[in-house]
């Protein structure tokens, strides 16, 4: 019988790992939040990628968990990425969906930690798979400064390292907070509304001021080292309010797994989370 059991628990894990899905497993083991800080390292961020739409009446699902783990936890940089029939669609989806769906539908709610790391379903009951993927001590870290002048929005995204690193890629989003549409809901959070009328939509995606898979770092990546690169671009037409632009920065490595994320708004100059 136990034979049997294993059989078919080795027969599972087989079939679960066959999936289409992007998975990249995590080691953790130097970015505890139980650890004492390193000197010199820097404060690590956990991405959370969500794909959403506001006719997609379980997204709500990843909405609830993703303010729940910042109940827990402030190391967050989350980003709404809206697909299909919405207002805040995303024309530039394409590159996402082929590198965490490549065989398959882009079927919402799809949720990814640090880009390619499936958040386990049900969301709302993994939050500490999240909170697991943030820490205290990361070899690189990130600041940015912007402002905006005439109607031009400039972005100075730094990078400093406290150790080597080869192959890897900066990319910027562009996002917008406090956009309010009807937002359809088939699940039980937030009240389970059928359709929640003035749901206020944060961190939504409206351009990529990179390649949206990562612009390479040439530069040298090595510890002391600093990286700047500056952007300048006009105001995106689809901006509502830009007092309420913000941006998303984050570094990933050949295996486009974000290493560390930064949140920053518009107008503000930011110091690297660095350990004294």
């Amino acid at each position: 019988m136990k034979k049997i059991q294993f059989l078919t628990l080795f027969i599972g894990a087989i079939l679960f790992s066959s999936c289409n899905d992007t998975v990249v497993i995590e080691n953790n083991s130097n970015n505890n939040n139980n650890e004492e800080p390193i000197a010199g390292m820097f404060k690590k961020r956990v991405l959370i990628e969500d794909y959403t739409g506001t006719w997609c009446g379980n997204c709500t699902r990843v909405s609830y968990a993703i303010e729940q783990v910042k109940e827990e936890t402030d190391n967050v940089v989350s980003v709404g990425i809206h697909n299909g029939n919405d207002p805040y669609h995303f024309e530039g989806i394409e590159p996402l969906k082929n590198l965490i769906s490549p065989n398959n539908a882009l079927a919402l709610p799809v949720s990814r930690l640090n880009r390619t790391v499936i958040w386990t379903f049900p969301e709302t009951s993994n939050i500490q798979q999240a909170v697991d993927l943030t820490g205290k001590n990361i070899g690189l870290g990130l600041a940015m400064n912007s402002s905006l002048v005439d109607n031009t929005i400039n972005l100075d995204v730094n990078v400093k390292f406290a150790q080597d690193y080869s192959n890897l890629k900066l990319v910027v989003y562009l996002l917008e907070d406090g956009l309010v549409y009807e937002q359809t809901n088939y699940t039980i959070y937030y009240n389970g509304e059928d359709h929640i009328a003035d749901f206020v939509h944060n961190h939504v995606l409206r351009e990529s001021m990179t390649n949206i898979l990562g612009n390479s770092i040439t530069e040298a990546t090595t510890t002391g080292s600093t990286v700047t690169k500056s952007f300048s671009i006009p105001v995106p037409a689809s901006i509502e309010n830009t007092a309420n632009i913000s941006f998303a920065a984050f570094i990933v490595g050949s295996d486009n797994k974000s290493i560390n994320a930064r949140a920053s708004h518009i107008n503000e100059t930011q110091e690297f989370e660095q350990n004294p």
